[in-house]
């Protein structure tokens, strides 16, 4: 690339007063949508000026970058083993290897990511925000060099993957793939795939967006300590990378929320979900841990036994569990509840079939419906309200597309008037309905499927079951 689109960014950093070495990955979209560059020529812009190096200099430093751990990476796939991932890396690279996906690009960066985790189990990889995320920088990149012919391309999309792993390593300060493996990795994925693709600033915005999402609070703990289920995690990253670029260059899809707030969210959520989502996971994965028997042997007989004990008793317990579930379950011949309008049987579904309830229970004319939502819901109010009113107002089922579509209009001319609160409870929906010849009130805890857990009614609980079973509306414990 010449040198005038990274002179423009230049400039437009020092007039605009940006501390160079310190954008986030916002500031870089919005440096190349203002001066019509790709996203990554503003991220090695923003490197050339705060390193003083020129835009060769910096490319050459990216590729240095990468030296210990693409040897990693060809130990991986040539000769590795590793007691969690196998030999996996030469599973899928050998000339006889199967082709995961039958695109040679995507292939080749999941192959040696996967190598790449191999690799630093025999010799050890150089961490970014982890080991988790270089692996999928490592793969990415070597995929890049053996596939796309335009080292411009290369450079570009290497900057955009290692700014954002620059930026979760500092916000990662436990443990947790959400902000590793798993959602940086996707995150990385997505810019570089998006960039090397020719995508512009919008595209490289939602792209990220969209990779990061559904990677949010995911813990790390049970793919570093058990056998196999890491690859999934950093294989997963650079797939729903691949799928998130896609969507943002190819489809209109409507991504609203920015990067740094997405970044922002994903970094608030890492300890809270180091805290409370990975000791759970930790007793559930606890009986597949693999250490070493010289390690073992350190342990007193008296922690071991306990272990041991307290292994056996979840094993217990997890068959326990999941056996009621089954007995609860629904046959596979009819798995499917009623159709839920609005997007959500758990946030519209399911307060939509408690305000169903209670418009069943009230008697003569509606006047006013009265509607408390629980913090979760009520922040989803915009896709559960009119369902809501529909059933409440008319005892409209979640099926009802033209009554969600018109309810507003209708209640209007009906006089019926609406309040909407909140409930301090947590997954609590309270509709109350007051009607000239009985009022009505059905209060339940928020159920997925369209399902709900009655807590109370009037007039009367008994009478909110009986009316459930004749709905075919699903009451659970």
């Amino acid at each position: 690339m010449p040198s005038e689109p990274y002179d423009r960014i230049q400039e437009a950093i020092r007039s605009q007063g940006l501390a160079a070495g310190a954008l986030t990955f916002g500031d870089c979209i919005r440096l190349a949508a203002s001066e019509g560059v790709p996203v990554g020529a503003a991220v090695i812009a923003e490197a050339m000026t705060a390193r003083g190096l020129n835009a060769h200099q910096v490319a050459a430093a990216l590729m240095e970058a990468f030296a210990h751990n693409l040897a990693a990476l060809e130990v991986g796939r040539t000769r590795g083993r590793s007691a969690l991932m196998g030999a996996v890396g030469r599973d899928l690279t050998s000339a006889t290897a199967p082709k995961l996906t039958g695109n040679a690009l995507l292939d080749k960066a999941l192959a040696y990511t996967l190598a790449s985790q191999v690799g630093n189990h025999a010799m050890g990889l150089q961490p970014c925000a982890g080991t988790g995320d270089a692996c999928a920088y490592t793969g990415l990149f070597q995929a890049m060099r053996e596939e796309i012919d335009d080292p411009d391309a290369i450079a570009r999309g290497a900057a955009v993957m290692l700014k954002l792993g620059t930026l979760f390593r500092e916000a990662k300060s436990t443990t947790g793939c959400n902000l590793e493996g798993f959602g940086a990795g996707a995150a990385a994925a997505a810019a570089a795939f998006t960039e090397i693709a020719g995508g512009g600033s919008g595209a490289m915005e939602r792209a990220v967006v969209l990779a990061l999402s559904p990677t949010i609070a995911v813990p790390c703990t049970p793919r570093v300590m058990v056998p196999g289920l890491c690859a999934t995690h950093i294989g997963g990253g650079v797939l729903i990378g691949w799928l998130a670029s896609h969507l943002a260059v190819h489809t209109a899809l409507p991504v609203t929320v920015p990067v740094d707030v997405m970044m922002a969210l994903a970094a608030a959520v890492h300890p809270i979900s180091a805290q409370t989502v990975v000791p759970e996971v930790v007793r559930h994965m606890a009986p597949f841990f693999q250490s070493r028997e010289e390690v073992e042997t350190l342990v007193a007989d008296a922690e071991r036994y306990r272990e041991a004990a307290a292994n056996q008793a979840l094993l217990e317990e997890a068959r326990t569990r999941m056996r009621a579930h089954a007995r609860q379950a629904r046959s596979i011949v009819d798995p499917f509840a009623p159709a839920v309008v609005g997007g959500s049987s758990q946030a519209v579904g399911s307060p939509a079939n408690t305000a169903r309830l209670a418009h069943h229970l009230a008697r003569g004319r509606i006047r006013r419906v009265e509607i408390a939502l629980a913090a979760e819901l009520f922040a989803r109010r915009g896709i559960n309200v009119p369902a809501i009113l529909a059933a409440a107002a008319y005892g409209s089922a979640t099926d009802d597309p033209e009554a969600y579509a018109e309810v507003f209009p209708r209640l209007a001319r009906d006089g019926v008037a609406v309040e909407l609160g909140r409930s301090e409870e947590a997954g609590r929906q309270q509709i109350t309905i007051r009607a000239d010849q009985g009022d009505a009130m059905v209060a339940a805890l928020n159920r997925g499927g369209g399902r709900l857990h009655l807590l109370e009614a009037q007039p009367s609980l008994a009478a909110a079951r009986e009316l459930a079973a004749a709905l075919g509306i699903e009451i659970v414990a």
